[in-house]
């Protein structure tokens, strides 16, 4: 295949946004519009992606700071011929030029591909509406050839009757789309210089114009507003739900359920409603999650049952593990196998090994666990003295009664016992029983405070 540049349209203000940020930062399935649409075009693998800029001064270029773009910005914006006409200079002369537009995120790949075909054409990506209103219009002649694109403002009466549309998308030999853009004039009810005036000049010179359509219709949808931003999000939501059913998971609802990144599923995943995912997730076989929980950046074993409303981020789980409900497992958390973590738990920076627990209203941070260790309700790990953070070891087969304070540097050793209430600062030996309790007493005659009357 020839070069490939690829030019993204991501000037707009976005002013029905009411918003700060510029338009092509809002977010649509956890990444900005911007984010996906750079995305679909690395798969392409071209040879240079220049992003257009214009209003939020440096935030889009910001926004893209790992990604190889070049950024190029449009002052004033004055129509899309005018902002590809801005790199002219970065384009390479040979090859083929893509122009993509960073308020239509879900393009994808494969309609790419098509637009790509034939490297000698003007492609246009075009759709046909039964309500066309407000989009450009695809003008043929009597033999059905594309002859040129007329803007709603522009239009006829007539012309408006057209139903097939302008995406704006479409993908040109780079030599003559330099010419058709030298060539541009802004004599048009906006005074702007319009990309698809291109399509005239081609007509006129027997330059072969090619149609595409997208196989869906949310691919070519932009954003002009957060209702659109909304309706996209929940139709872009279901198409991913649809994907994981075809997979053989199992959902619930496939209307209750967001993906905010990718999420890959072994067989026999089933998910109940209202959960999300973040980042990168994978769900081994047999893996349960169980309603309204949030799981992010994570991997987790087969047949391993998350409980509803359960919190795990950036954390690893093993086989047969028991989480939740309600439990929190917070970044740096690597739990073994048949690890039960039960409700109202929180695990943070933490090794949990096989067959260990802790069922019930704790906290466990900073702190390396053996296998078949149990931990009473209430049990904490002291782990921070106000300015470092400090480590808990709790070996093999010990027991941790209810209601400890493990404070950190600790050590558990191997097979002993915690009873409950204690406050352990120092190491206890392997084997044996460590407590740390007042004396109790009973204080005779002892009256509770009565609330005075004001």
């Amino acid at each position: 295949m020839a070069k490939l540049n690829i030019v993204i349209l991501a000037a707009g203000k976005g002013t029905r946004m009411y918003s700060d940020k510029p338009k092509v930062l809002h977010v649509i399935a956890g990444k900005t519009m911007l984010q996906h649409v750079v995305d679909t075009a690395a798969s392409l693998s071209p040879s240079k992606t220049i992003v257009v800029y214009g209003h939020g001064g440096k935030m889009v270029p910001q926004s893209l700071q790992r990604h190889s773009a070049t950024f190029v910005l449009q002052e004033p914006q004055i129509g899309t011929g005018h902002a590809v006409q801005q790199t002219l200079p970065q384009l390479d002369e040979e090859g083929v030029c893509l122009v993509l537009y960073g308020d239509v995120p879900l393009i994808q790949p494969e309609t790419l591909t098509k637009i790509l075909s034939d490297e000698d054409a003007l492609t246009l990506l075009t759709q046909y509406l039964d309500n066309p209103k407000g989009y450009g219009r695809i003008v043929r002649d009597a033999a059905g050839k594309v002859s040129g694109i007329i803007e709603e403002k522009d239009a006829t009466p007539e012309q408006r009757k057209i139903t097939e549309i302008n995406t704006g998308i479409l993908a040109a030999p780079t030599k003559l789309l330099r010419n058709w853009l030298a060539n541009l004039r802004n004599e048009n009810a906006q005074s702007e210089y319009y990309l698809t005036d291109i399509v005239a000049m081609a007509a006129e010179q027997g330059v072969k114009i090619n149609t595409v359509q997208p196989a869906h219709e949310w691919e070519v949808m932009g954003i002009n507003s957060k209702l659109q931003q909304a309706e996209l999000e929940r139709l872009w939501q279901l198409e991913l739900a649809n994907r994981l059913l075809l997979q053989g998971v199992t959902l619930a609802d496939p209307a209750r359920l967001d993906i905010r990144g990718e999420l890959l599923c072994e067989k026999d995943v089933e998910i109940d409603v209202g959960c999300i995912f973040e980042g990168k997730v994978l769900l081994g076989s047999g893996v349960k999650v169980g309603a309204y929980s949030v799981i992010r950046n994570t991997w987790i074993a087969a047949n391993t049952n998350i409980a509803p409303y359960s919190h795990v981020d950036d954390a690893e789980i093993g086989e047969r593990c028991q989480i939740g409900p309600f439990a929190r497992i917070r970044p740096g958390s690597k739990l073994q196998s048949e690890v039960h973590i039960g409700n109202f738990v929180e695990i943070k920076n933490s090794e949990i090994a096989n067959n260990s627990k802790a069922n019930h209203l704790s906290y466990i941070g900073d702190a390396t666990i053996g296998s078949r260790v149990n931990i009473g309700a209430g049990t904490i790990t002291c782990n921070y003295d106000g300015a470092n953070k400090f480590r808990t070891v709790i070996e093999d087969d010990a027991f941790i009664g209810s209601d400890t304070q493990l404070v950190a540097p600790v050590t558990v050793g191997r097979g002993a016992t915690i009873g409950a209430g204690s406050t352990i600062t120092k190491d206890t030996p392997a084997g044996e029983l460590t407590l740390s309790r007042a004396k109790q007493l009973t204080v005779p005659g002892w009256q509770r405070p009565i609330k005075k009357i004001k």
